[in-house]
């Protein structure tokens, strides 16, 4: 069913939100991205979740968009409807990224616009937008950067080359590289930390980095040109032709 390509599950003052199309390497789908606001909204609004962890069923935590539906119909182009920045909609909880796996360009987008990283050793992350032929959309440009430096951002989205998780680990992507076996009993353990303050000071301090680290330029440069490119440079029917390869190559690294 659908439905259950985001789980929500809420447990101990947390809700984790599972991106589960294991079959598909957690590709975004339409599907996903229409539950994905849902299911955060879901939490936002619960009086039982101080802390949000967000996942993917093994092996991946996502595969970037669905390259199928993006080949074909190009309606997973559109992205979660979401009317603020990025992917998500308008949260006030930390959102803790569990990186279980490959985190591949829109999967990427996701696990950055998380307040912070905590990565499985199977972990990888890759910026394929120009394998692909789609633009950033969700912030990459601006928050890449900020997380690894400018020079070693551009590589990554110049090249498609993946990071291995040490390497995250070592240029600030991350916090924390964990035993796979250990990465969500350790991501609900710092999620209890946070859930040991005072919400409200929580949620203010956060207000405040989001608006200290979110500069208005240069995000909507990057969805001025991603608007651009889409009307002038967007084509299913190439992205398809293209998509063997760009799997291939993948599966390579």
């Amino acid at each position: 069913m659908a439905e259950d390509h985001v789980l929500l599950d809420i447990s101990e003052r947390i809700a984790t939100i599972t991106l589960n199309r294991p079959d598909a390497r957690n590709a975004l789908s339409s599907d996903v991205l229409r539950l994905l606001p849902d299911r955060l909204r879901q939490a936002e609004a619960s009086e039982d979740v101080d802390v949000i962890v967000l996942t993917g069923t093994d092996p991946a935590f996502c595969a970037g968009l669905d390259l199928k539906e993006l080949g074909s119909t190009g309606g997973n182009l559109g992205g979660t409807g979401s009317r603020g920045r990025g992917p998500f909609p308008h949260v006030t909880k930390p959102i803790i990224g569990a990186i279980n796996g490959v985190a591949i360009t829109g999967g990427f987008e996701l696990a950055l616009n998380c307040d912070f990283l905590v990565a499985s050793e199977h972990a990888k992350f890759g910026d394929t937008h120009a394998r692909v032929g789609v633009m950033p959309g969700w912030g990459l440009t601006v928050l890449l950067p900020q997380a690894i430096g400018v020079r070693r951002a551009r590589e990554m989205s110049f090249t498609g080359n993946f990071m291995l998780a040490d390497e995250a680990l070592a240029f600030g992507l991350v916090n924390h590289v964990v035993a796979h076996a250990e990465l969500l009993p350790f991501t609900r353990q710092l999620a209890n930390d946070i859930s040991g303050n005072e919400q409200a000071g929580v949620r203010q301090i956060r207000s405040t980095y989001h608006a200290i680290a979110t500069d208005d330029d240069q995000w909507e440069t990057e969805a001025r040109d991603g608007r651009a490119w889409s009307r002038t440079h967007f084509s299913p029917a190439q992205i398809e032709s293209r998509r063997v390869a760009i799997q291939a190559r993948g599966q390579q690294q």
